[in-house]
Parts: C-alpha cells; structure tokens; sequence
C-alpha cells in the first residue's frame, strides 16, 4: 500500500464555518458517518460506520503509517477528524507528532499528507471539489445533491411535529436518502482522484509540499486567546451600543436609529441631505454638520464598529486548550500563493494607536466597564484597538514579533534593477520616506522631519508600483489624507519618471506573456521565466515554484490594445474570464516571491514556536530568554534563488500581540 484516497461525511452539533474543522471534532457529538476511501487508485469502497460498519484493520494502520500517502481534497479536514476519530476508538494505533514542548495538540502527522484542493490551487483552479472538477471538465462530477443531504445528515435539524421532536436525522429516518448519501461520498473519492490523474503531467514540487506540511503545523499549534479579555469585550460592547442607541434616540427622537431610511429622513428634516450612512461619507461631512447633527453622526460611527465580530469569532473558534486553530489557509490566493485568512482573520486585524494600550487591556480583562467609560471617550474604538492583545503566548513565554520591511518594494526594486532604490535599502534607509521626499522635495524622516509625509510616500508605493494611476490614489485614500485633486497626476508622472527601471519592467513582462501565449514560445526575464502549455500561462519564479493561468486567451481591452485574459476567480467571486496586463501580472511575481521570502523565513525559523503569521510578519511564541535580534536575523536570510536581494527583518517582544 502506497496511497489512500479519502472523503469523509461526519456529523457535529457545532457549526464548522463559524468555528473551524478543530473545534468541530472535538465536540463531544462528533462522529463519522461515512469513510470513503481507495487503495492505490483502486476501486472505491465505503465504509458504513453511522450503522456499523468497521474501517479494515489494515487502514487503521495505515493512516497512522508515515511511508502511505493519504489524500484527500481539502485534506485538513480528514486529517483533523481522523485524529479525533483514531484517539477515541483505536489508541493504540494511532500516533502523534505533538512533544511535550509544543503545544500543536494530538493530531496525525501532516507529512504524510496530501491534498488534491491544494494542488487545484496551484494550477489556478477553484478550491471546491465541485469547481475544480467542472473546469476540468471531469467525465465523474460531483453530485448535486450533495448540499442537500449533508444539510439532512450531518446537522442538526429542529424538532417539529412532522420529525416527532427529533433533533438529529440518522439513516433509519430515509433510508433512500442515506443510500443516495453513500454514492455522493464514493463520487466524491473517485472525482479527488480524477483531479490528481487530470494534473499528473503538471505535479506540485516536492518542496511546495514540505511547505504545506509546515502550514499544517502552525495551524495544528495554534495562538493561545485571553477568554477573560474576549468575553469582557463582548459585554463591553453591548453595554456600550445600547447606551449609544439611547442617546441616539433621545437626540433624534427616532423609533430605530439604527435604521439608514429613519437616520437619512431625520437628517434631512433637519437640513442634511445624504445619500449614503456609509463610514467613508459620514466623515467627510463631520467637520462641517451643526450640532446636533455632529453629535449624532458621531455616535453613529462609533455605532458602526464592528470590533465584538472579531471576539465573537474568538469566541466561537477557540478550542479546549484555550487556543484558536486553523487560521491560515494554505494557498487561499491561488494568483500568488499567498494565505489566506479563516475564522478569525489575522489578515485585517484593526492596528492600535492608544498609548496606554497595557492599561485599557487590563481595564477589560477585569471587566471594570466604569473606568473604561471614564478615562475612554469611544468605547466601541478602544475595543476595536484591543483585539490584538486577545492573542496571548503560554504563562512564561513571551510573543516576539518580526517582519520584513518593504518588502514588495525590495522585490520591485530587486527585479527591476532599480538602483536608486537599492542604495535606499544598503543604507538602511526607510523607502517610504525616500518617495515622499522626492515627491514633495523635502527630507522626510520617520519619526522625524516632516514624518507625517511617509504616510504619503507609503499610499503612493502601494499604489503606483502596478501600474495604477490617479484612480488608485484615490482607492487608497489619497485626498483623505490631505492631497488635492491636481496634485495626483503630477504625482503619477513624478512617481514614474522617478523609477523608469519599473516601468519598462512592466512592459517587458507584458511582452514576455503575450509571447508566450501567442507564440507558445518560453522567454526568460532574469530569473522568471515564462511559458504557455496545455491550455496553461505558467510563470517560473525564481524559488522554483510556478504561477498558473487557466485557459489563456489574447483578446481586446477597453481602449481597444491587444491584452490576455484567462480564467479564474474575479472581482464577483465566481469563476470568469479576467483580463490583465503587464503591470498586474507584475503584482502577481512581486506579492508570490514576497510570499516565498516569507516561506523561507517559516523553513530558517521551523525550529521556533510558530504560532501565526499576518502578510509578511511572524508571530514566534518562545521562552522569555530567546534573542530578539538572534530571530530578526534568522529571518532576514537572503534565500539562495534570489541572491542579491537586500533584505531587513526588524522586530519587538511582548506579552500580548500588539502592533508595535
């Protein structure tokens, strides 16, 4: 035996999409139903556990065997509720990589793992067994039914008069159904192995597997969360919004002032007219509104912090051990590889700015809601600041905290050849500053000297370095920030003729990918190579890893130019034909290598505690004697494949996650 293919149905009464595939199988109500499974690329068998069935034997061991391969299409489930399943009723034959150091829990050793929605996503495939086998074009499709029967089956259902109060639905109660619910496992296994036999000809890098390995592992150690602090905040917050919502009423004399059509009809009674209640376009008439108009506004903004989604989601993913798995998605951005964030979300936590972010913490952690009122004007906002400090390390541990400086910018510059920029990285210089001081003629120091500016430098590194124009300084927030409206073009056509190295790095991969489609002939940019195959755009980066476009097509833009399009997930969430152009698909390279910078930052520190990761930072659970500096330049490390390259990872400690 060398592979297992696997598909699981299992039954939980907590809820998987709110609270993760960890806390799901450790509830008490876990069970699995079915086990669908194939030896070898065999024939599909099924096992009936929910009536009483056995896995054979020699399964069993397998799965706990590191020389078998599983497979399974999003295989963290399977590995999570086998573990679960494997530690109740087979002890002695399963097997854990946890150590008594680590905090990873008892799960099954992921590196004997694989995962067909993993390698969907790297060929730039969707991340459903359905959609990836419906690009694919399949002959074995996933069955149709499946929503509905894993809706009857694997919930809990209400108790009505018709179902005779029942509060579960089991195989006795439709046996059709449950007979149907078999085939839909077995389709299931034999479209996952479809998936693997349809890609064999473009396989995954063995090291892009050791990478999902250790993603596998973060996950599995998960982040320790303050419950004191989460559950305060939550109280702190009700009690909060319900006394905004009286004020509110008082002001306004409104039934709901929550409502948008109450608010827009009051505010217009009273000389305000609105067309929208949104965030962005309630502050920009702040300043100016009479009062009470201001006053109201104001509570209603603080009204509209979404700070208690986070704890609550806090709430719901946290798992015995007081620790919050299953956060990073290996692979969630199939354009660049990069993570994408579950549950909680790390990827868009709000920053904190309060000085006395240690005080206002232990205002919550205690729960003296009156102090935090009287030394707090925005309650809603201060809580919204606290949701990192939720995030704890172990009693006598410590959080150390290093990321990359700019290093999209360092990436940019690197692949562009833009000296300017890399005397600004040798010297130890803040790139930010640098652009804004070119851009408004003066020096510009962080912390410093017209510091305030770097926040401007910063908006137009972000949003120039792709191409964008005036219209993406006004998406991220440009004229908010104190620029006029005359002032972006300029500030466009400064930004490029500044950095010309990029611009013509823009339209020589522009060039290089059009050629490839069109010609289906290589090309070579440096260390990134282009090439067209099998109805695939395929981008090797230095790292070794590919990009990949589905079914590339060239076709004609809006101003009527040549461009490429391919298939993929668009701005709508579905599965489209998108178009892009050198720059974009210069964002991709940039983000993907900054990505794998960040990969071998994981590999260099896999010895350490990794316990999260939020873009091109790492979050390090250690002991209290471990060198800040030792991390930083274990992080910092110029891969191999990129030599050249200058790189700065800075850091801080502390005892609560924070952005420093």
């Amino acid at each position: 035996m060398k592979t297992i293919s696997i598909d699981l149905e299992t039954y939980s009464d907590v809820d998987l999409q709110k609270c993760g595939v960890y806390k799901y199988a450790q509830s008490e109500n876990f069970e699995i139903l079915l086990f669908g499974y194939s030896v070898d690329g065999g024939e599909v068998s099924v096992v009936d556990i929910a009536q009483g069935e056995k896995i054979p034997k020699e399964i069993i061991k397998a799965l706990a065997d590191e020389s078998v391969i599983k497979w399974a299409f999003n295989a963290s489930f399977e590995r999570v509720c086998l573990s679960e399943y494997l530690r109740k009723y087979h002890k002695k034959d399963f097997i854990s990589y946890s150590i008594d150091e680590d905090t990873v829990g008892d799960y099954l050793d992921p590196s004997s793992w694989k995962c067909s929605m993993i390698w969907s996503a790297y060929m730039g495939l969707p991340l459903s067994l359905g959609g990836a086998g419906a690009v694919l074009g399949l002959e074995e499709q996933k069955l149709t039914e499946g929503k509905n029967l894993i809706r009857y089956f694997c919930v809990p259902c209400k108790p009505t008069k018709v179902n005779g109060g029942r509060t579960r639905n089991l195989p006795q109660h439709d046996s059709p159904k449950w007979e149907l619910f078999k085939k839909y496992n077995k389709r299931d296994v034999e479209v996952e192995m479809s998936i693997q036999e349809k890609l064999h000809k473009f396989p995954v890098p063995d090291f892009v597997w050791e990478e999902y390995h250790l993603d596998q592992e973060i996950n599995d150690r998960g982040i320790a969360l303050d419950m004191a602090v989460v559950e305060n905040a939550i109280i702190f917050d009700e009690r909060s919004k319900s006394l905004l919502s009286e004020k509110m009423q008082e002001l306004t004399g409104l039934d709901n002032p929550n409502s948008v059509q109450q608010m827009k009809g009051w505010l217009s009674e009273n000389g305000l007219e609105m067309e929208s209640l949104g965030k962005k376009e309630v502050a920009e008439v702040l300043n100016t509104a009479p009062e009470p108009l201001k006053t109201v506004l104001t509570l209603r903004q603080q009204l509209a912090k979404s700070s208690v989604k986070k704890y609550q989601a806090m709430e719901n993913a946290v798992c015995r051990d007081g620790r919050a798995r299953g956060m990073f998605q290996f692979y969630g951005a199939n354009r660049s590889g990069r993570w994408a964030g579950r549950l909680i979300q790390l990827q868009n936590l709000p920053q904190n700015h309060i000085s006395d972010l240690a005080e206002a913490r232990l205002l919550v952690k205690v729960g003296d809601y009156e102090a935090m009122t009287m030394l707090y004007d925005d309650v809603p906002d201060t809580l919204s600041q606290l949701i990192r400090t939720a995030f704890v390390p172990r009693d006598g541990m410590k959080f150390i905290v290093s990321d990359f400086s700019a290093i999209e910018a360092r990436v940019l510059s690197h692949l562009a050849g833009e000296t300017w920029r890399a005397d600004v990285f040798a010297s130890g210089g803040d790139i930010y500053c640098a652009s804004a001081s070119q851009m408004f003629h003066v020096p510009v120091e962080k912390h410093g000297v017209n510091g305030h500016l770097r926040q401007k430098g910063k908006i137009a590194e972000l949003a120039l370095g792709y191409g964008g124009s005036v219209g993406a300084l006004k998406s991220m927030g440009a004229l908010q920030m104190g620029l006029e409206e005359e002032e972006l073009q300029p500030l466009v056509d400064m930004w490029r003729s500044a950095n010309p190295n990029i611009v013509k790095f823009w339209w020589e991969v522009d060039r290089a990918v059009k050629k490839a489609v069109k010609e289906k002939e290589s090309s070579r940019i440096g260390n990134i190579i282009f090439s067209c195959r099998s109805e695939m755009l395929f981008i090797g980066l230095p790292s070794g890893r590919k990009l990949s476009y589905v079914k590339p097509r060239m076709g004609t833009n809006i101003f009527g130019s040549e461009s490429v399009t391919y298939e993929g997930v668009g701005g709508t969430k579905k599965w489209e034909r998108i178009e892009s152009y050198g720059p974009k698909f210069v964002e991709n390279i940039v983000q993907a290598i900054s990505r794998d910078i960040l990969m071998y930052a994981i590999r260099t520190l896999s010895h350490c505690f990794i316990c999260g990761h939020v873009h091109d930072e790492l979050i390090i659970e250690c002991d209290k004697r471990v060198s800040l500096d030792a991390i930083c330049e274990q992080m910092g490390r110029t891969p191999p494949w990129i030599e050249g390259i200058l790189l700065r990872a800075d850091g801080y400690e502390c005892d609560f996650y924070k952005k420093d």
